[in-house]
């Protein structure tokens, strides 16, 4: 039988597999995207802080692609991988794969949006032991936080982050600006020659455009 998509889900923990947190919504936008009479196959990938490296479900899933020339539909790019040479060994596999949350993309671009999801992940990381190192209250080896305290913290930064002054205008200036038609380097000489800085007061790169535009689609 001849395969058209094959979906692949990922979830961070054993418990969030179990329960489904996390997967419901992953399948959910799969299906938005695409009928599910037109999925043939599903593979959930249950992930743990020691194997992340290692993804029999998505090999398997790959392997499938290639047998049937199907396409491989992820709900979310960080879903697949925040790492760029882990995308690009996907690519050289020559596989079609679609993330359904941008489609559209060019494999430049999901290079791009891939690298700055490592980016961020290496600075949450830090974040989280910098704060750990202030904190009054000791708390160990940050090696040794459960999942949830993890994730805990990586929401909050998260959230601070998105309800920084500096970054919500930040983000109405750019909405306001014809962003689609410019080059990165043009946007972030326009936010530096204008004063406006990032969350953590340092001029606008070409990464932290990135992660704007991100924000405003």
């Amino acid at each position: 039988m001849k395969m058209k998509y094959i979906a692949y889900y990922r979830v961070s923990t054993k418990k969030q597999g179990e329960s489904g947190l996390g997967l419901k919504a992953q399948k959910d936008a799969v299906e938005r995207f695409i009928s599910p009479d037109l999925i043939d196959a599903e593979f959930t990938e249950v992930e743990t802080g020691t194997n992340k490296k290692y993804r029999p479900k998505l090999n398997e899933a790959i392997e499938l692609c290639k047998k049937h020339k199907a396409t491989l539909l992820i709900a979310k790019l960080d879903r697949l991988a925040r790492n760029v040479s882990f995308v690009s060994s996907l690519m050289d596999s020559k596989v079609n794969f679609i993330a359904v949350d941008n489609p559209n993309a060019s494999n430049l671009t999901i290079h791009i949006l891939s690298a700055v999801a490592q980016d961020e992940a290496k600075t949450i990381s830090k974040r989280i032991k910098s704060a750990l190192a202030q904190s009054e209250k000791k708390l160990g080896n940050p090696q040794n936080l459960t999942e949830e305290a993890r994730l805990k913290a990586i929401e909050s930064i998260k959230h601070k982050a998105n309800h920084n002054p500096h970054n919500k205008r930040a983000l109405g200036f750019v909405s306001l600006m014809d962003y689609k038609n410019m080059k990165l380097r043009e946007i972030a000489e326009a936010l530096n020659s204008n004063g406006f800085v990032t969350s953590t007061g340092k001029q606008f790169s070409t990464t932290q455009v990135i992660r704007l535009i991100k924000k405003i689609a």
